[in-house]
Formats: C-alpha cells, structure tokens, sequence
C-alpha cells in the first residue's frame, strides 16, 4: 500500500497562491490517475482535482481556473498550484489515487483569511 505525505499548506489572504506538494512512499507509474482532496470542517472530503498518467487534468468546477494539478512520475510527486485563493477554499488537502483511493496521510492545512 503507498503512502503519501502531503506539504505546503499555510495560511494565506483571499486572493493569494500555494502550491501543495505530495510525495508518495514508491513509485505511482502504476497509478492511472492521481487527485487532490480537500475536506473542510463539517464536510464530506471532495475531490478538487484529478490528473491520468498521459497528463490529462480535470478539476471540481470550483476550482476550474484557479488550481492547476500536476505530477512527476520520476521523483513519485504530486503537485497542486492553487492561485486567487479565498476563504471557500480552507480545508485539509489530501493527495490520494483518484479512483480508489488507499491509506490517507496527514494532509496539509491550507486556511486563507484576512
């Protein structure tokens, strides 16, 4: 089972930028598509956004224009560009296999407030 632990959350004003990053325990070649969650308090953890291995991405229409998921197969990363930040978007953010995800790690905590 792969393991992933999640880094660069924090807090930052509406209207500002992070990029998450997601290091997983062995390679994810075999991962066919990966994605970011969140969950914020008192709700269900949501997929934001989902890339296969040939590149393709798709995103919660939330999200759509403002967060950009990529991956690197080579160092078993995965990253989230989250641009125009605002509160909606605090919550824990998980990287997991889209499809079936396994083990949740720690997630990183991302809180955007004035």
């Amino acid at each position: 089972q792969v393991q992933f632990v999640e880094s660069g959350g924090g807090l930052v004003q509406p209207g500002g930028s992070l990029r998450l990053s997601c290091t997983a325990s062995r390679s994810i070649t075999g991962i066919y598509a990966m994605g970011w969650y969140r969950q914020a308090p008192g709700k269900q953890r949501e997929l934001v956004a989902r890339i296969t291995n040939g590149g393709s991405a798709n995103y919660a229409d939330s999200v759509k224009g403002r967060f950009t998921i990529s991956r690197n197969n080579a160092k078993w990363t995965v990253s989230l560009q989250m641009n125009s930040l605002k509160p909606e978007d605090t919550a824990v953010y998980y990287c997991n296999a889209a499809a079936r995800p396994g083990d949740w790690g720690q997630g990183t905590q991302v809180t955007v407030s004035s």
